[in-house]
């Protein structure tokens, strides 16, 4: 997998800007700084079928019911760092879909990590039993 940034997404993004909610002041009820960020991933042309795959099957709960991905920006003050910030997230989110998980081996725990696991095991039973009341023995 090459380096994302090197293939022509901006083709095949959409941005739309909104104003944001919450607290600001003036600064938030009069300019439209929300940055959202649209991709559709079935009609991409860069992507090929197996990457358009993956990237449905991960990122599943970040896809609308048109196939859109969708990217939301608002925490900076200006429509233009918004924008970048959401072009980073996207890039990172497709980096994390396509890259590959290393396959598990199966190791079992050591000798001394067993032994050491069983003897704090023992000192904290220990420790709970001489909290007890015996009463007269």
């Amino acid at each position: 997998m090459a380096d994302l940034r090197a293939r022509d997404f901006e083709s095949e993004l959409q941005f739309q800007a909104s104003r944001s909610g919450g607290a600001g002041g003036q600064n938030v009820n009069k300019v439209a700084t929300k940055v959202e960020l649209r991709f559709h991933v079935q009609q991409s042309a860069v992507l090929t079928e197996e990457e358009k795959a993956l990237v449905q099957e991960k990122l599943a709960n970040r896809i609308n019911n048109d196939g859109f991905l969708q990217v939301v920006c608002q925490t900076e003050r200006t429509q233009l760092r918004n924008k970048e910030t959401c072009l980073d997230r996207f890039y990172e989110l497709l980096r994390q879909a396509l890259t590959r998980q290393k396959k598990r081996t199966a190791t079992r725990p050591s000798r001394a990590s067993v032994r050491k696991r069983l003897e704090g095991k023992k000192k904290q039973a220990d420790k709970k039993s001489n909290r007890s009341y015996r009463g007269d023995l």
